[in-house]
């Protein structure tokens, strides 16, 4: 998504590893982070062993402080809670919200299609470069 007038744009990223779990980042490129995690060029990286990585969440700030905190607040979700956002189901994830009073940080629901359209034109990138 282009940027205009000078502004930044941070992103919070949900990607399903090979392995079934899930992987939360935070990055100002979510489409060139999430081929940066598929292409491996980093052993050491958590994700490395758990290739290929599917995004299936994205949200999009202005501002890097409530992408930190929308980061953090996915990264302390249950698994049950983070399989109810790929699903978009946001009565189920205030249902299953510890307390009754928990607010979720972002004031919008988050876009979960935004990468989706992405990933297979990065699936295809990462199969023309190993092949």
């Amino acid at each position: 998504m282009p940027q205009t007038s000078g502004m930044k744009t941070y992103f919070v990223y949900m990607v399903r590893r090979a392995d079934g779990s899930f992987y939360v980042g935070i990055t100002n490129n979510a489409e060139f982070r999430v081929a940066q995690h598929n292409y491996g060029s980093d052993p050491k990286c958590y994700t490395f062993t758990r290739r290929p990585v599917v995004p299936v969440h994205v949200a999009e700030f202005a501002e890097v402080w409530d992408a930190i905190r929308w980061e953090k607040q996915l990264k302390g979700w249950s698994r049950a809670k983070k399989l109810t956002l790929v699903a978009d189901d946001w009565e189920a994830i205030h249902a299953l919200a510890r307390c009754t009073g928990e607010r979720l940080a972002v004031k919008a629901r988050p876009s979960t299609s935004a990468l989706r359209a992405s990933a297979q034109d990065d699936t295809e990138v990462l199969r023309l470069r190993s092949g």
